[in-house]
């Protein structure tokens, strides 16, 4: 049997209409101010606004973000940072590339995210900070991390970019975290095509941020006038991406609440199938469920059920630590092991209309 068309895949590009975005888009292309200027300062302080966060750094990519965070976090070579194997790579390449080693703590199985008591159990007097990621949309337990990070004096750094809108105690996503970083890769809730942000608690060091964002520059200053005294990066957003995220800013908050009204959707008519069990998450979690997280004794069973329906499901991350690079980090975690191979995420967001989702859940119901 060949299966038909796939109509409903698992992540889609999210773009504002045509005749918002393109007049925009126009003007800047045709400026002749292509660069960092006035749009990025406006998304940043947009961005900020719209997500509770007392201020946004806008950078080249969620990566670059993080490789600023960790450097001002402090950690440089021979460090530990404790991280988790449950994410996209680029969390864990950047920890290698300022010369740390990741310490990969093991994962709550319900979830996929840092479990804290693993977490605590990877402190070591090398260890520098904590990389929590909010695996999918789902809030990891920043309360016992918050906890742990200040009773050994180490930062917490927040992977924020599955979770755009997130909550936690009530508390926006972000805020939580000595820096926190979001990603408008393309197929996040929201795209700038490419792009991400950073952000953090302490707003002393935003003047130094800015510095390794660009080159170690500091910006508007003559070049003739300035002087490097630490080496910086290409890391800044420039006009055009960031009139892209200006548009997208406009319908965010509608383009988000469907993702929450399908995630909680498939909570409730989810939880009484057979062989099937929604993630389960701490109770000051508010998801922004960027991919619905399933967990199924038999996830291929559940992969080929959709695919007869023009549905894509996919396990869609590797465990970091399968990676080559990472070979030497390798450690046991068995509620990874066992998180992973029960893994099916199935689509969520914006494109899955109220009868997709039905459909959906009638499929995994009849198996």
């Amino acid at each position: 049997m060949v299966n038909p068309p796939v109509t409903i895949p698992l992540v889609k590009v999210a773009m504002p209409p045509r005749d918002l975005l393109m007049p925009a888009l126009e003007s800047v292309l045709y400026s002749g101010m292509l660069a960092e200027g006035e749009h990025v300062y406006q998304f940043e302080e947009q961005f900020a606004q719209a997500f509770g966060l007392p201020h946004a750094l806008a950078m080249s990519s969620g990566t670059a973000a993080l490789h600023v965070a960790l450097l001002l976090a402090g950690v440089k070579s021979g460090d530990e940072v404790i991280t988790t194997s449950m994410t996209a790579e680029p969390t864990n390449t950047t920890i290698l590339q300022v010369g740390a080693r990741p310490v990969f703590a093991d994962v709550e199985e319900d979830n996929g995210n840092l479990d804290p008591a693993a977490v605590e159990a990877c402190i070591s007097p090398r260890t520098r900070a904590i990389v929590v990621v909010h695996y999918a949309g789902y809030p990891a337990r920043l309360d016992a991390l918050r906890e742990l990070a200040d009773r050994h004096g180490l930062s917490l750094i927040e992977d924020c970019a599955h979770a755009l809108g997130a909550r936690f105690g009530g508390q926006p996503i972000g805020t939580i975290g000595d820096f926190a970083i979001f990603s408008f890769q393309a197929i996040k809730h929201m795209t700038t095509v490419d792009g991400g942000v950073l952000t953090m608690r302490d707003i002393s060091r935003l003047a130094e941020a800015r510095r390794l964002r660009w080159f170690g520059l500091t910006k508007g200053v003559p070049r003739t006038e300035v002087d490097i005294t630490t080496p910086g990066f290409k890391y800044n957003m420039h006009n055009v991406a960031a009139v892209v995220g200006k548009a997208q800013l406009a319908g965010i908050g509608e383009l988000l609440a469907r993702h929450v009204d399908n995630g909680r959707y498939y909570d409730a008519a989810l939880a009484g199938i057979a062989g099937l069990a929604p993630a389960r998450f701490a109770a000051a979690a508010e998801p922004s469920y960027w991919l619905y997280t399933l967990q199924a004794d038999d996830s291929d069973a559940v992969e080929r059920c959709l695919a007869s329906i023009g549905v894509m499901a996919s396990k869609l991350h590797r465990p970091n630590h399968y990676h080559s690079v990472f070979k030497p980090f390798r450690r046991p975690m068995p509620a990874l092991d066992r998180f992973y191979q029960r893994l099916v995420h199935i689509p969520c967001g914006w494109w899955v209309s109220p009868t997709d989702r039905e459909r959906i859940v009638d499929a995994l119901r009849q198996g």
